[in-house]
């Protein structure tokens, strides 16, 4: 067991799915890859290539088993991640095995929708109930410029994710200053015509330091105020949509749903995370915004039973810290690829 622990820090102890704080922790977020079709300025450091030096991800089977001991300590809510995770071609049988385990509620997917419109149909049909899809502009030579895709096969992914009927189909905007604030207002007309929610996220440094700067920061309260020089934003104090942590508010003239989610303006973001993430290759972090990790994939390599799988949960769950360091120099020691959506 001392091998599979790396970074730890000694903390009060938890209990079953509490974290030190009195947090329920219910959520996991699995990463299936780091591998990417795009690159988004925001998540993939140019010329990161952790896939080839680092291949060694869990496989399928591996990744149920956890997904299945996770269900069986408190565990309700799983979301399959990546980088893009519809660049892997079992996902499908991977969810499908996922929303079978006793105690699973919801398995959802966060993609860049560059794969959707081919898998949409396969994913509903294995039980996939959720979809979030990225979608940082509609021009498309912005879209291009931040994630070097093309927007248009993004566009379709969303449409297929529609007609597929899922329960709820969301977009994410990361906010850029001097990249993408003249996409705001195009964003949310988009959203309101397809009744889709939409989520504007605040700039995280899960790249490289260069990324978050004051120059590109784009903070939650300017893109609010951007808006409601177009509309009045009705606070929707008790709108939960999924298990993140966006607070929401209706424009009054588009009907359009907007939320934010501002991990560095918002001095309370951490209050009631409920969260936690499994890396590619095996790692399970507590917090987005902190080093700390735990070691599954040793564990599984090496004939460890379920009861010892459990054990290591529940020290990341005891590890879990107070609040993200984003506001305290924080300096990435992996880029938000590898770590996971």
């Amino acid at each position: 067991m001392k091998g599979w622990l790396i970074c730890a820090a000694k903390t009060r102890t938890g209990g079953n799915k509490m974290d030190p704080f009195g947090r329920q922790i219910d959520y996991l977020r699995i990463s299936v890859t780091d591998r990417c079709n795009e690159r988004c300025l925001y998540c993939m450091p140019e010329g990161y290539k952790g896939w080839e030096s680092n291949p060694d991800h869990l496989t399928a089977e591996e990744i149920i088993r956890v997904a299945r001991v996770a269900a069986g300590l408190g565990f309700r809510k799983f979301r399959l991640t990546g980088g893009e995770p519809l660049v892997r071609g079992d996902l499908p049988d991977i969810a499908r095995a996922m929303a079978k385990i006793p105690g699973v509620e919801s398995v959802g997917l966060s993609t860049n929708g560059l794969r959707l419109a081919a898998l949409a149909q396969p994913l509903r049909a294995a039980g996939l109930r959720t979809v979030n899809v990225s979608l940082d502009a509609l021009d498309p030579q912005i879209y291009r410029r931040i994630t070097g895709g093309d927007v248009a096969k993004v566009l379709a992914g969303i449409q297929a994710a529609i007609v597929a009927e899922f329960e709820r189909v969301k977009l994410n905007c990361v906010l850029m200053r001097g990249v993408n604030e003249t996409e705001l207002w195009p964003l949310v007309l988009f959203a309101a015509e397809h009744g889709l929610p939409l989520r504007f996220i605040e700039l995280m440094p899960l790249t490289s330091t260069e990324v978050l700067t004051e120059k590109n920061f784009l903070p939650c309260g300017e893109a609010m105020q951007s808006l409601a020089q177009r509309d009045e934003l009705v606070p929707q104090p008790d709108r939960k949509l999924g298990h993140g942590p966006a607070k929401y508010y209706l424009l009054k003239q588009t009907g359009a749903l907007v939320g934010f989610i501002g991990a560095l303006t918002n001095e309370h973001f951490c209050e009631q995370c409920n969260k936690m993430r499994l890396t590619a290759d095996g790692k399970v972090r507590p917090c987005l915004g902190n080093h700390i990790e735990v070691d599954l994939r040793a564990a599984l390599r090496h004939g460890a039973d379920d009861g010892a799988l459990k054990e290591l949960l529940e020290t990341a769950l005891r590890l879990k810290p107070l609040e993200h360091q984003f506001r305290t120099n924080y300096q990435p020691c992996r880029p938000m690829t590898a770590i996971g959506g």
